[in-house]
Order: structure tokens, then sequence, then C-alpha cells
């Protein structure tokens, strides 16, 4: 080989020896794991007042404050994360949390909070600031939600963050078998978040994702969101997280028998002296409730018609007393008087009163005037009546219409869990203001009634209000429809008098009239003896607390003989 051929081997062999050492450190490059580190404050982003809030293994949208030293959570996090049992009082500024024999109030800014059992406050001193208000921004000290809720948290510093748990149950874990890091991306380009020692355990997060190859998605203990190889970690396995908050018991005062109950409308402070004709024909009766409160004006005072020698004629007839409340007065807006504190608390207080005062057995609530946006504040008053009457041994029961879609915010299952007795009132399907004539209660509405109520109210709580009126309807020829309400009796005799046989209707579960008279056409769904029996076979089969029924003194005597035999 000539000189020059020696020189063009080596040339060549240079160049490529050059170029394996280029690729060699580009694939040595490649293949070497970065050393970068992320910092933690870069990659958690808040400033110095802030908290970054974690959920369970989620990074939430919203920002926790800190202030003086404490972690603060914004109301609307606490009751739609945590517990829907705290109440903010956007007009008054206060909080308020009510507990099955507790009402806890703090006042916005102070290091002190009230309880009240039953119409007398104490104050309890706090440790630091339970709520703090910043224009309509509403924040509660997260140690202040941890002690009623079922949630606890840990707290970390640069940046700050704090991790909540809240959903307990089984969760997949791993463990680091090597030496490793948490990058921020499943990349080992990716930057350092930190570095896990050998036995360091990690729950998965994001399990939804698509997987990406050779990583996982995980969370370290100290609320920290990255990528870990998997080639040094152990095959997943399941944790359980437990709690052991004791969820507080709201204890009723239900009967372990069915009951029975009648409603008694009256008028003045003497419906005591036909009482006892009235009682005198029923059977197997429990509780007699008179219409004898209605709510006065916005400020919660109320109007009562009630009497010492009702009770007492009742009590001596065996029957249990349960004032009613009511909120017809057209005039009063149950916003005004529900959304204020002070209002709820004076209306609560004047009831209980009442109830103390006239020895009453229990107080039954009749709110059937609710604007849809009183909704939170109507449950808010139950929850704070039924303290107090938890406390004095009176009975709580709330009326309440058949569930529908447009009544939802009377939250029946909330009221399953605060008061005793969910009184779901099965009749006026067709009202008097109806634009058609119909049923006053078919058996088909009064099954939904049922149906829909035990999906949310327990049936030890569920009791089912019958009717004990029918209406007549008149439609005109121009298409006019009105009514007019009748009792058993009556209703009877006006097809009676008119000559007309009523036929049964299976679809209603009632007897169906209807005649031609002075140029107008009248219909009738009679309600008797039969038609109520069709429905007391329903709630019979139910197993639901009992039945009531509107109102005293329209029913036909053998009624009782029909109710008694479903009742027993």
């Amino acid at each position: 080989m000539d000189k020059r051929s020696k020189i063009a081997v080596i040339g060549t062999t240079s160049v490529i020896l050059i170029i394996l050492i280029i690729v060699g450190i580009a694939i040595t490059k490649k293949l070497t794991p970065s050393d970068e580190v992320m910092l933690l404050t870069d990659y958690y982003q808040v400033e110095d007042s802030e908290v970054l809030i974690i959920l369970q293994d989620r990074i939430y949208e919203k920002k926790g404050m800190l202030l003086d030293g404490k972690v603060y959570l914004d109301y609307e996090t606490v009751i739609q994360e945590f517990n829907h049992r705290f109440y903010w009082d956007y007009n008054e500024n206060v909080l308020t949390y009510t507990t099955p024999n507790e009402i806890l109030q703090v006042e916005a800014g102070k290091n002190q909070y009230s309880v009240t059992k039953s119409m007398i406050k104490t104050k309890t001193d706090s440790e630091y600031q339970i709520v703090k208000v910043f224009a309509d921004q509403v924040y509660i000290a997260i140690d202040f939600v941890e002690k009623y809720s079922d949630m606890n948290y840990k707290y970390h510093i640069n940046p700050n963050r704090v991790i909540i748990n809240y959903k307990w149950g089984d969760y997949l874990f791993t463990e680091v078998t090597k030496k490793t890091q948490l990058r921020q991306d499943a990349n080992i380009k990716s930057p350092i978040l930190t570095d896990l020692p050998i036995g360091t355990s990690l729950m998965y997060v994001a399990m939804e994702e698509a997987p990406k190859k050779g990583f996982s998605k995980v969370m370290t203990q100290e609320g920290v969101i990255g990528y870990v190889r998997n080639k040094h970690i152990k095959e997943s396995f399941y944790k359980t997280l437990t709690s052991d908050f004791i969820e507080p018991r709201y204890t009723t005062q239900t009967r372990s028998e069915k009951i029975n109950i009648i409603f008694h409308q009256v008028f003045n402070e003497d419906a005591a002296d036909n009482l006892e004709a009235l009682i005198k024909p029923t059977k197997g009766l429990d509780v007699v409730v008179p219409t004898w409160f209605s709510v006065n004006d916005v400020s919660g005072t109320i109007s009562s018609i009630a009497s010492e020698e009702y009770v007492q004629k009742a009590k001596d007839l065996g029957l249990e007393v349960w004032g009613l409340i009511d909120d017809f007065n057209p005039e009063i807006d149950m916003f005004e008087v529900l959304s204020y504190t002070s209002r709820r608390e004076t209306l609560s207080n004047a009831l209980i009163e009442a109830a103390l005062k006239y020895k009453l057995n229990g107080i039954n609530i009749d709110f059937e005037k609710i604007p849809s946006n009183a909704g939170t504040h109507f449950i808010q008053f139950l929850r704070e009546l039924s303290v107090k009457c938890r406390n004095n041994g009176i009975v709580l029961s709330v009326d309440n219409y058949v569930p529908a879609p447009y009544t939802a915010y009377y939250n029946r299952e909330e009221q399953g869990e605060i008061v005793d007795y969910v009184i779901i009132m099965a009749y006026d399907e067709y009202y008097a203001g109806s634009e058609v004539a119909g049923p006053v209660a078919s058996i088909g509405f009064v099954k939904d009634a049922v149906s829909n109520t035990l999906a949310m109210v327990p049936k030890e709580k569920t009791i089912i209000a019958i009717p004990f009126y029918t209406r007549l309807w008149k439609e005109t020829p121009d298409g006019e429809v009105s009514s007019e309400s009748f009792s058993m009796t009556p209703a009877e005799n006006i097809l009676k008098d008119n000559g007309i046989e009523p036929e049964w209707d299976e679809t209603y579960g009632s007897y169906y009239a209807e005649y031609e008279k002075d140029g107008a056409t009248y219909r009738m769904w009679q309600e008797e003896e039969k038609s109520i029996e069709e429905k007391l076979k329903v709630i019979y089969e139910a197993d639901v607390a009992g039945i009531a029924a509107w109102k005293l003194g329209l029913e036909k005597e053998n009624i009782w003989n029909v109710i008694t035999r479903y009742l027993q």
C-alpha cells in the first residue's frame, strides 16, 4: 500500500471514529436522565397568602388562604365538597352550623362563637378567627371545618399547600424499589420535582388518562404530583383509606307503631267547643293538628289562636296535639323571613315558647309558599328548629307537596335526616286553580307520591296524607273551568239529587260521574270509602310510618273503619 492509500485509510478511519464518538455521545446524552431540578415553588405557583388545595389526588381549581398562620377555605368549597350543613347568612354576616343538638353561630372576624340548645345562648372563645370576609368572599378556618366534617388534612410549606382526604375507600398505591426521581412529565429529560428514596409510598392518580410508556402518574404523601419510571416501583396494590370521624346521629321522636293523624282547620279560639263532637266518630286516631299559628310578619313573629282548653280536651280524648303553623299570608315574603338569622331565631323561639306554654306534643310546619330562592334558608330554619324541638321533647313534622322537579328545593332528603316526620300531601292533584278538571288524588298520583318520597325519606319517617274531600267541576260551553270542594256526604248527595249513579274508574281508583245541567257539564271523581281504601292499600304495602288526613269533619263516619283495618 502506497503512502497515499495509507493516508486515505487513516483519514476514513478517523472520520468513522469521529462519527461513532458523536453518535455515542448523542445516544448517551439521549439515554442519560436529566438532572435538572424544578423548584416546587415554580411547579406549584401560589402567592404568599394563598394555599394550593389538593383534594384527595387532584389539584383543586380554587385556592385557599393563609391568614394569621391558619388555612382558610372558601365557603362554597366547604358546602359543596365537605359539609353541606354549614350555612352563611349574607345579610347579617353570620356563619351557622347545626349539629343534632346544638346550633353554633359565628360572627365574621370574631374569636368567639355561640352555642344554642334551646333558646339560651352561651359564648365560647376560639383560639383563632373562624370566619373571615373579604367583600363578598367568605372563608372558614379549615380547623373548624375539620372538627365537624368527615375529612382530614395535612399542610405543607414551600409552597403552601394542603392535602385534604374526604373520600374513603380503596385506592391504588405503589412503593419505590430503587432510588429514583419524580419528574414533571413522563420523560427522563423532564425536570425533577423531588427525589424518591427506596420505600417511598406513592398513590396512583389520573388512572383514567392514557398510560405513558414506561411511566406512571403518582402523588407523594407531600402532595407532589408527577411521573415515576415503572421499572423503579412495585406492582400496584390497593390500600384502604379510612376515617375515624363519627357522623352525628339525628335521634328522632317517632313511634314504633303506625301513626294516625288528622288535620283540624280552626278559625278561632273557641274550636275546643266542638272538638269532642268531631272526634267522637273517629277510630284509632293518635294526633290532632289544629291550624293555630301563622307567620305574622317578616321579622318572624307569629299570630296564634291556640287554646289551653283545646289541648286539655284533646288529651282527655287520648290525642296528642301538634300545633300547625302556616305561611299563607300573601303579603309576607318568606325569603325575607328565612334568609336572616335573627328572624329565623325569632320564629323558631316563638314556636318553642308556644309549644311549652300550651304543652303541645309537636309542631307541624305547613309552609307551602316557599319560593325557590328561599329553599336553602327554609332547610336551615328546619335544622335550627329541629335542635330546639329535640332538646325539648317536641315532635317536629313538616308538610310537603308530592315530590316533583319544580319543588326539589324543599329538599325532602335533608328533611328526612333532620325532622321527625315528613308528611306528603298526596292530594290536590287537580286543585281549585287547575285549567282542566281532574281527580283530587288518583291512585297513580298516590303511588308516585309514595315511591318518589321513599327514594329520599326513610319509611319510618314518612307519613302520607290523604283527602277527605271531593271537587265538583263545572265546565261551561265557552271553555271556562271552575270547581268547588265538598265533604264526602254532601258530594254524595249532589249526585243523588241529580239522579246520577257514579261508575268505578279503575284508572283513577275512584268513582266517576258527569252530568249536564243548565248548559254546563259537571264532573266528579268521588272520594269515599272505596277510593280511600285503594289509597290505603298502597300506603300499607309501602309500610310507611302512617297516614294523615285533611281534614277533620269532612269524612264519612265509616271511613274510620276502613282506616283502622290498614293501620292495625
